[in-house]
């Protein structure tokens, strides 16, 4: 059996969510929570590119890239997966890939990073928020 909370207990808990301004799109998107399973998305994933954002979830700047992130997740699907990385609990990679920006989203292709050329001079990683898909 599994417990389950009072509809009137997760109607405020989500009031107050909204609130506070907090994001709930990053819940919807799977998290990795260790530097093996960023390596083993990385590795095993031969046909679709891999997107990686680093970050926090309470960042204002990543809740507005979680939440377009969420909205390219299906269409998607077939050619792209999407993962997040707490940067902070999972520092692994923050000298390797330079993610000293507060939300960074890199992408990589059977086990390559790719080169993106946004004309910022940064072909490495987006980092800033996209806010429209």
């Amino acid at each position: 059996p599994t417990c389950r909370l009072p509809l009137d207990f997760e109607i405020e808990n989500k009031k107050s969510r909204k609130n506070l301004g907090l994001s709930e799109m990053s819940y919807f998107l799977p998290h990795l929570k260790n530097g093996w399973e960023v390596d083993q998305a990385i590795l095993s994933e031969e046909n679709r590119v891999v997107i990686l954002r680093f970050g926090q979830d309470h960042d204002p700047t990543c809740m507005i890239m979680d939440e377009t992130l969420y909205k390219c997740a299906e269409p998607i699907k077939n050619f792209g997966v999407i993962y997040l990385v707490d940067n902070v609990k999972v520092p692994d990679f923050n000298t390797m890939y330079e993610l000293y920006d507060p939300c960074t989203t890199m992408f990589f292709f059977r086990n390559k990073h790719m080169m993106i050329d946004l004309g910022t001079g940064n072909n490495n990683k987006i980092n800033w928020a996209i806010k429209d898909k």
